[in-house]
């Protein structure tokens, strides 16, 4: 149970300062560096900060989505040049630290099948760690412009997305947010935790 609450407690913590200043001119440059970050080591998706922004004012969602998408499409690149360059000092190094290397050795058969492109459009959307399909798709030798072009597009799919439905229903979303804020905790820690056990499962 302690665990539990430290994790909730920090969650909040989270929550809490990105409210806070969720509304300043900085937070779209934390929110491009965070996407950024996502796409190659960082393990906190920029969805948190992207809904805070839009929340605390709807009128910032086209800016907001356009930074989010565009810091994680330099974060792929970043990625895509860490499995091509810097595998063995970088990359395993990753790897080894979220303890994902029979995920890894699975995506690395992935990327070399037929479906390769499908499944990094699947991690671009979705809660699969991007981080690591960006930087199995540089280790894999993966077409550059494929690959830039199907993490544009899955990015801005998500990013967009997001912001949308925060434009059109902030506020009650907000108090959403507010009301149930230890299910949603929950639902988000769910979440982190699901993407990398499907690479697992694959």
């Amino acid at each position: 149970m302690s665990v539990i609450k430290s994790i909730r407690g920090w969650i909040r913590g989270l929550y809490d300062w990105t409210m806070k200043w969720a509304d300043s001119p900085q937070s779209l440059l934390a929110l491009f560096l965070i996407a950024l970050a996502e796409s190659s080591v960082f393990p906190i998706p920029p969805d948190v900060l992207l809904i805070a922004i839009v929340a605390a004012n709807k009128h910032r969602w086209l800016s907001a989505a356009l930074l989010c998408s565009a810091g994680s499409l330099v974060g792929a690149m970043v990625g895509y040049w860490i499995g091509m360059v810097a595998m063995p000092t970088i990359g395993q190094p990753i790897v080894d630290f979220y303890g994902v290397q029979a995920a890894w050795d699975k995506v690395v058969t992935i990327y070399r099948s037929d479906v390769g492109l499908w499944f990094l459009l699947a991690a671009a959307f979705t809660v699969i760690p991007f981080k690591v399909s960006t930087i199995a798709a540089g280790a894999t030798g993966m077409a550059f412009w494929p690959f830039l072009i199907v993490s544009l597009i899955g990015r801005s799919a998500r990013f967009f997305l997001v912001a949308i439905v925060l434009r059109i229903f902030g506020a009650p979303v907000r108090a959403m947010i507010e009301k149930y804020f230890d299910a949603f905790a929950l639902a988000f820690l769910v979440l982190l935790i699901a993407g990398f056990l499907v690479i697992r499962l694959l």
